[in-house]
């Protein structure tokens, strides 16, 4: 259930059955809790949730997803898309089908979720097509060429195709019936000489047969679903005004002493309305052919992402090379990449160098050096030099999967403010159904005669002109667009409601290692006590940091690597979160931290080796201590380069009205060198998890609207309960769980790129609702006859026609121009 207008259905729906006293419904958890009488069977209670679109599902069963509609269940074709279907106005949330069709409450048609499989390249004959092969070749048939069988064609497509060919059908039934009705404006009507009038009002009935039932007869079938789900669209008021029309000119024909005079023509025949029933059903038609066009376009970005990915790979078997499809790829595997190739999955680089376009990942069109040891990800461009690589992600576990998942989810998901369309649309078809009503009572008593006649035709005009679904597509349209607008920035986005505060956030908080800094620390040097035991010292610090995944863990292993000295086994390990690692090698117990935890520890400070720190620290490096059967023995020194763009990104953030904190477990020295060199005026320093954690609930009790973007485990509760979580991509997947906003390339400018995309895209949603409330606004007055009398002006019912079918094809152009915009930070 997605709105409180779901919930009522599931409410009223249980609350009819027979011994079921009183209904509670709970939106938030999608539960109802029933209170009995007498004891119901849980198939009584389904069968009452038929005609509601719900069905019960207890605990512990298992859907494909949560929200996943139940189809019915029946062999289908294999298909080359991914088979999940959404409505592009997200009517029911992130509500997915199993079968194309249309939206059971707006009745639109459902859109499919580009797949994230890359097909391997199928061949297949035009004329058998059940005929499918790996390899080029004949058919075994009909002996014809094996054509490539295009995996992209995705069911909007199709959709789309089919849509085209009907409007084609409608359009050449239609234009000789909009002509024999316009002759008959004409004083001396050139067709009256070959027929009589009764009888080109038959021609005209028979021409509309086609349009109405079979060119259009989804509209109809949609606005009757709509009237018995309780759930009125824009295909109700399509289906009752063209239905009316068409009806009552049957009626007219084969019973016509039961209309009044007022609907007579001159030679005593009623007057029929079979042009404005074909054209305004071929109108809306040709409509729905515009949005399925542009439709196919508001998901662009994934479909190139869909792209990036190759069908082949080259793999490395006992020295030989062979072609293997992608699909076969498997961790472990050595790959060979040659120049101009697509990189096929993620891993790292084990033999030769090269440089990579990262483009299409990052945003940042500056090639990237790789050489060995060094991560590659799918579908990335090497450059002229070849290497040879291990597969560590394949499928959807590579990073390019794992975007397009994002991407697709985030395209689902309903922003804050599509509340306000929501709630309108729930009373709009009620409403503009009451103002029909209205509209002819008023004509048909005021107005001037033939009154009928203006009443029929004026209330018909607005019941046409009205379109809910340009509310309704106001906002997801614009949200699907800039999402993916998002991905080709390197900005992944989780959901719609964060790219939307993130046009609100005052505060953020931000980290320094990963984040301010290179995230990559190398050992400068290690100060022992004694500098005749310095490489016992960097033998201690190295073994217990073998067992840590910290950073700076990493980098004291490889700088004891860089030396050639051999590790010892480690017993009794254990990391103190906010403070370092302890140990015992070979009875010794070994502490490596930060101050708190040499106090915590009681142990006995040296302080040549504290005024070497304090000097160290001084210069921005990170230092922590270490200490062997609770004496300290020394410090490492270890530098962590700041990016590049860290400065520039943050005095930007600060010049758009944010207020920047940088928040470490480092020391008071270090955080206020690196603070001073980025020109961040405020800092903590020495920070435990919590210490984040309760800053950000400080700032949040102040009223700030908090962002904090941070790279480690211990970051991960602070990026949850901040209003954003920014994660950056080059840090860890906990992090990046918990975050709502990820920058692919882990770079500060990613946050000035995901504030300038969430300020472009909510001011094209702005755009988007304005246009769709005051088209409505102005239009069903205008319909209704406002015009009459200052300009003695009428709308007709087929320009109202047009006019709704090109409101909703208006909002998606809008939205599509998100895709050409230009973010630079």
């Amino acid at each position: 259930m997605s709105c409180n207008g779901c919930a009522n259905h599931v409410k009223e729906a249980l609350s009819e059955v027979e011994g079921v006293s009183a209904v509670e419904v709970d939106l938030e958890n999608g539960s109802a809790e029933i209170e009995m009488t007498e004891h119901v069977e849980l198939t009584t209670l389904q069968k009452a949730l038929e005609n509601s679109t719900y069905s019960i599902e207890l605990p512990g069963e298992h859907n494909h997803s949560d929200h996943q509609h139940k189809a019915e269940t029946k062999k289908a074709p294999q298909k080359s898309g991914s088979g999940i279907y959404y409505c592009p106005m997200h009517c029911e949330g992130d509500k997915t089908y199993e079968e194309p069709g249309d939206c059971p409450v707006c009745g639109m048609d459902l859109v499919e979720q580009p797949s994230l499989k890359k097909s391997a390249g199928k061949f297949t004959c035009p004329m058998h097509p059940e005929i499918v092969r790996d390899e080029p070749g004949s058919c075994p048939k009909c002996g014809m060429d094996l054509v490539p069988v295009d995996a992209n064609e995705s069911e909007e497509m199709k959709t789309y195709l089919s849509l085209l060919k009907k409007f084609w059908i409608a359009l050449v039934f239609t234009v000789p019936i909009f002509i024999i009705a316009m002759m008959d404006m004409l004083d001396n009507n050139p067709l009256m000489k070959i027929m009589n009038e009764r009888a080109w009002q038959w021609v005209q009935f028979a021409l509309s047969i086609p349009v109405v039932f079979y060119a259009t007869w989804m509209f109809f079938k949609r606005a009757y679903s709509s009237i018995v789900r309780r759930s009125l669209n824009m295909f109700t008021l399509i289906g009752i005004g063209s239905g009316v029309a068409w009806l009552f000119s049957l009626t007219g024909m084969l019973i016509p002493d039961v209309f009044p005079a007022q609907f007579r023509t001159e030679a005593g025949n009623v007057h029929v309305y079979y042009e404005a029933a074909s054209v305004i059903l071929t109108l809306v038609l040709l409509g729905q052919v515009l949005e399925a066009r542009a439709h196919s376009k508001t998901n662009n970005a994934v479909k190139e992402l869909l792209k990036l990915a190759p069908n082949k790979a080259i793999k490395i078997v006992d020295g030989e090379e062979k072609e293997i499809s992608i699909d076969e790829i498997k961790v472990g595997d050595l790959l060979r990449v040659k120049p101009g190739d697509k990189i096929p999955v993620d891993g790292k680089i084990t033999e030769g160098e090269s440089s990579i376009d990262e483009s299409m990942i990052t945003g940042e069109p500056v090639p990237v050096d790789k050489s060995t040891g060094d991560q590659v990800s799918s579908g990335t461009i090497n450059g002229k030099k070849s290497f040879v690589m291990e597969a560590e992600k394949v499928g959807s576990d590579t990073l390019l999967s794992q975007i397009i998942h994002m991407v697709n989810e985030a395209s689902r998901s309903r922003a804050p403010i599509q509340k306000l369309a929501d709630t309108i649309s729930g009373y709009f078809v009620p409403i503009v159904i009451g103002i029909a009503l209205v509209t002819f009572a008023i004509w048909a008593i005021w107005g001037p005669d033939p009154k009928l006649v203006y009443g029929f035709v004026n209330g018909i005009a607005v019941l046409i002109i009205a379109c809910p679904c340009a509310l309704g597509l106001a906002t997801p349209m614009s949200v699907m667009v800039g999402v993916g607008k998002g991905a080709q920035l390197g900005v992944l986005i989780k959901d719609a409601k964060s790219l939307e505060k993130m046009n609100k956030i005052d505060t953020l908080i931000i980290d320094k290692t990963g984040t301010v800094t290179e995230g990559r620390p190398s050992v400068e040097d290690i100060i022992p006590t004694d500098e005749s035991n310095k490489d016992e010292l960097i033998r201690l610090i190295a073994s217990v940091n073998q067992q840590s995944e910290h950073p700076l863990a990493e980098a004291t292993v490889k700088f004891a690597a860089d030396h050639n000295i051999s590790l010892e086994k480690v017993t009794d390990f254990e990391s103190v979160t906010g403070k370092g690692v302890k140990g015992n090698v070979n009875g010794k117990m070994v502490q490596i931290g930060n101050d708190k935890m040499m106090n915590d520890a009681g142990v006995t400070k040296d302080e040549t080796v504290l005024s070497n720190a304090k000097a160290a620290q001084e210069k921005g490096k990170t230092v922590p201590f270490v200490s062997v059967d609770g004496k300290m023995v020394g410090c490492i020194i270890i530098s962590d380069a700041i990016k590049e763009s860290s400065k520039d990104a943050i005095h930007e953030l600060q010049n758009d009205g944010i207020n920047v904190i940088m928040m470490t477990g480092d020391n008071a020295n270090t955080a206020k060198a690196v603070s001073d060199e980025v020109g961040i005026d405020e800092y903590v320093a020495d920070c435990l998890p919590e210490d984040k954690l309760k800053r950000v609930e400080e700032l949040k009790e102040q009223g700030k609207q908090v962002a904090m973007a941070g790279d480690g485990i211990n970051d991960a509760p602070a990026l949850a309960l901040a209003d954003i979580g920014i994660a950056m991509g080059t840090g860890t997947d906990v992090a990046i769980e918990s975050s709502s906003i990820t920058l692919v390339k882990g770079d500060l400018k990613g946050i000035v790129k995901a504030r300038k995309l969430s300020h472009k895209v909510m001011r094209n949603i702005k755009q988007n609702l304005f246009f769709a409330l005051a088209y409505n606004v102005l239009g069903v007055p205008i319909a209704a006859g406002a015009l009459f009398i200052p300009f003695d002006l009428l709308l007709s019912p087929m320009i109202a026609a047009l006019a709704m079918s090109f409101s909703s094809v208006s909002v998606i152009t809008n939205a599509l121009r998100l895709r050409t915009i230009s973010i630079k930070s």
